[in-house]
């Protein structure tokens, strides 16, 4: 979505965001406690893939018992009626102490725990769910210290770091001291690693909770016989407590059961009826989504920040301030473009608030944020702190739902329309001159699936473009969209979910000659662009003459702010002078959602939607609403797909791509065959796993071989998988994971790339989690043995922020290790194909085998499949 995505470094351009977790704020990667299935509908390669079948199955005994073991824990599970308890429950449960567990009823002060911010108790037992109850809720709830029961073995302590105070319980791990027989209470960092000459060991240092439960000797874990007779709750009902107790935090168990607790919304279909029902079933999914993701943003805080100011070239007042806990994955994660507001500390007065729009984030040279401001009250810039809050946009949802109630209003041709609608409907084939050639101008030439997609797509109305890893995805968007802007002679509309994405194509098309105009938000005009010189808002500015809208904009940039008559007058000439930039432009380039800004003319023949997987159906139907007549799909159903922040709408379906949706109505995407990307050792993977062993290797082994010693077990095929031990912990927001073993394992294999000659800037390291990737980063520059400078040159990202990229050299951390938690999104095809698919020379993954031995795991059958 526009303000959602960034031009920064791409290891910052997350498109994955979750509330629970590390953030949502996107996105980097999904929370610890969303199921892949969640978000993710069966792939092509899930219901074909003959890796699955019988003649290659990895099942054995151990999995099949707990498989069995989870079947019927589930089953015990899904026969629980809060209303119909056992007698012995029941007895249980009729007299509770005050500090009795708010989930299960157990009260036993030795294995409770209190919640210091909700003021709620909670066991450390697991009850029905992966994790001890206490440790769900504050992950859940995003809070972080705890007290014991003053009856409890250690009394009424707060747990906090001996040296610094912190009282995060993620952070917190204990030491064992030399001389005496007493443990001491650390955070993980610095307070761990800055006191090395006391009198403890820091390497002995363990994490408090591990496992999502805490240590046994500091939190008793109730007896089998104590957790049988208390009330059973599923992690279902846990979820909606949560919820509910946001709205009353005085709301028991018994309430889940009230009527109007929960409303059902209507789940995707494959087929509507009519267009009244197909908006019936979208707009109450985007509301949805949309209320959640402002409740989650207006909840999300800084307080105590301490700002820099400074005084830009363009004479902008600049703010700059560092967000706490970076290095584990920070709670509040921003964005390139994203409107922030400024607050004196405590204070509410209109004088001590200002607004700003984020220029610069965090990356591995800076910690600190950028904002640009918007004129800021006298002396605001003189408070010893500050609170930073979001200012929450409701445009991207807003432009959704009117695109949804668009359809059916014969916005779009009939044929289309049905489409839309899941009808049946035979081919049609458009009658069009030809190309002769179908390369175009200033882009490589076309293989023979690239012509053929290109030949069909000029063709027909509707098309579906299927582009694996490495297959020129880009130039044939770029080429088609040549075609069809000279065969028709009308503005060509081409759209991305991200900015990102939309600037890769922008430069493309911009070098067949096309006159190109690249649209963006208006937040998002002072923000870098690889591709300025096409921007709107810079042609409008490099037009010659328009001498009173230049000196209007002087006097504006000079004085701040325009009276009210100059202001209008300023905004009467800029519209129209943008208007006439974009009427004499032959393609347009924007995000989805800037496609419904009032800029832009309705007027656009054909449309055409890259990364359209990476899209929700309704963010999709934005530029659809343009009088368009033609209608290209690209993406790849087989990678990452949209990003939904709402559980309960991502369940209903939201997470399907349009593209997604087509497929299983049957209408077959053009697939391109040829990569250009990986060593053909490392193609054969996901060709055979995830695209039916369909693709073509367009460069060979020499083309992927370089000089350098490195250690491969076979030179002939650069890839491996290192085996650790290490076990993940929780990371310091508490809604990520990390693996210390891992981090420093994947150290001493850069650091060993960069001894042999490996250009830092062609390494990248990957992994399905934020606490990971910003744990690696501080690992880098604290633990590196080579000059800082070379570790800040490696790109340390999320997988989601890979997609679309590639590297010479690729390092997966995996993360997970653990005995109750499964391996969460290393078991999502679609995430594995991405991770798997950016290297270019070499790749190797550092994962623990133990933890993906548990389940029939894509990335164990990799693992399998390389020397170790």
């Amino acid at each position: 979505m526009d303000g959602f995505d960034s031009y920064c470094p791409s290891s910052q351009a997350l498109t994955f965001f979750d509330p629970d977790e590390d953030g949502l704020i996107g996105g980097d990667t999904q929370g610890p406690d969303f199921d892949a299935s969640d978000f993710s509908l069966p792939t092509q390669s899930q219901t074909q893939s003959p890796m699955l079948d019988a003649e290659h199955s990895l099942e054995n005994s151990k999995a099949e018992q707990i498989d069995n073991h989870m079947d019927e824990l589930a089953s015990k599970v899904g026969s629980v009626n809060l209303q119909s308890l056992e007698d012995e429950t029941s007895t249980f449960l009729e007299e509770l102490p005050e500090h009795a567990c708010a989930y299960c009823g157990i009260s036993d002060p030795a294995s409770v725990v209190l919640c210091t911010n909700s003021k709620k108790w909670f066991c450390n037992g697991r009850g029905n769910t992966s994790g001890s109850h206490i440790v769900n809720h504050l992950v859940r709830s995003r809070y972080k210290e705890v007290s014991l029961h003053k009856d409890s073995p250690l009394k009424d302590t707060i747990l906090e770091c001996y040296v610094c105070g912190s009282r995060n319980v993620f952070l917190l791990g204990f030491v064992p001291a030399k001389a005496e027989s007493v443990v001491v209470l650390l955070c993980r960092h610095p307070c761990a690693n800055q006191n090395k000459d006391m009198n403890w060991d820091p390497s002995q240092w363990q994490p408090l909770i591990q496992d999502r439960q805490f240590l046994s000797w500091l939190v008793k874990v109730p007896s089998d016989e104590d957790q049988a007779k208390a009330r059973q709750i599923s992690a279902q009902q846990i979820n909606r407590l949560e919820e509910l107790w946001k709205e009353n935090p005085e709301a028991e168990v018994v309430d889940l059961e009230r009527p109007g607790t929960e409303k059902e919304v209507d789940p995707i279909l494959l087929r509507y009826t009519s267009p009244a029902h197909y908006r019936q079933t979208f707009v109450p999914l985007v509301q949805l989504e949309a209320d959640y993701d402002r409740k989650i943003k207006e909840s999300l805080k800084l307080e105590n920040i301490c700002v820099r100011w400074e005084v830009a070239l363009n004479t902008k007042m600049m703010a700059y301030f560092r967000i706490p806990g970076a290095n584990e994955g920070p709670e509040l994660r921003i964005m390139h473009g994203d409107e922030l507001l400024l607050r004196h500390q405590n204070s509410s007065d209109e004088h001590s608030i200002a607004t700003g729009h984020v220029t610069k984030i965090p990356d591995n040279f800076s910690d600190e944020v950028a904002l640009e401001m918007k004129r800021i009250p006298d002396s605001f810039a003189n408070a010893p702190s500050y609170t930073v809050e979001f200012k929450w946009k409701s445009t991207p949802f807003e432009r959704m739902k009117q695109a949804i109630n668009r359809v059916g209003d014969d916005a779009l041709p009939r044929y289309i329309s049905l489409r839309l609608l899941g009808h049946e409907m035979e081919d049609m084939v458009l009658k069009c001159n030809l190309p002769k050639r179908y390369s175009a101008p200033g882009l490589p030439e076309l293989n023979h699936s690239q012509v053929y997609a290109v030949k069909t797509v000029l063709q027909r109305p509707l098309s579906l473009i299927q582009g694996p890893p490495g297959t020129g995805k880009t130039v044939t968007s770029a080429t088609i969209v040549y075609h069809l802007s000279q065969i028709h002679q009308r503005k060509v509309l081409v759209v991305a979910p991200s900015n990102t994405a939309v600037d890769q194509l922008c430069e493309k098309i911009d070098r067949t000659g096309l006159k190109v105009v690249r649209v963006c938000a208006r937040s998002r005009e002072a923000l870098v662009s690889p591709v300025a010189r096409l921007m709107l808002h810079t042609q409008a500015q490099n037009v010659k003459g328009h001498t009173e809208l230049r000196k209007l904009q002087q006097l504006k940039d000079e004085a701040g702010e325009l009276s009210q008559e100059d202001e209008n007058r300023y905004r009467m000439l800029k519209r129209q002078l943008e208007r006439d930039i974009l009427e004499a432009a032959d393609v347009v380039c924007c995000t989805c959602v800037t496609a419904g800004d009032a800029r832009l003319p309705l007027d656009f023949h054909s449309v055409l939607i890259d990364e359209s997987t990476q899209a929700t159906e309704p963010e999709c139907l934005i530029p659809l609403m343009v009088g368009c007549r033609q209608v290209v799909l690209v993406g790849d159903h087989c990678q990452l797909g949209p990003v939904i922040t709402c559980k309960k709408a991502a369940k209903a379906g939201l997470t399907q791509s349009l593209f997604e949706r087509f497929v299983l109505l049957g209408i077959r995407p053009i697939r391109l065959q040829v990569q250009y990307r990986m060593h053909p050792a490392l193609s054969a993977f996901p060709s055979n796993v995830f695209y039916e062993g369909s693709l073509q290797n367009g460069v060979t082994t020499e083309d992927r071989c370089k000089e350098i010693d490195f250690p491969w077990p076979n030179p002939d095929r650069p890839m491996f998988f290192y085996c650790t031990s290490g076990q993940e912990e929780i990371s310091g927001n508490g809604v990520s994971y990390l693996n210390r073993t891992e981090a420093a394992t994947v150290e001493k294999i850069v650091t060993k790339m960069l001894k042999v000659g490996v250009d830092p800037t062609t390494i990248g390291v990957i992994t399905p989690y934020e606490g990971q990737r910003a744990y690696l980063v501080h690992y880098f520059h604290q633990s590196g043995s080579l000059n800082s400078k070379l570790y800040q040159e490696v790109e340390v990202a999320s997988v989601d922020a890979f997609q679309g990229r590639e590297k010479d050299f690729v390092i997966l951390s995996c993360v997970r290790a653990n005995e109750h938690q499964g391996i969460g999104f290393l078991n999502d095809p679609r995430r594995l194909n991405v991770a798997l698919t950016r290297a270019k020379f070499g790749m190797i993954v550092v994962g623990n085998p133990k933890a993906l031995c548990k389940v029939r795991s894509y990335l164990l059958v990799y693992a399998l499949a390389q020397p170790h």
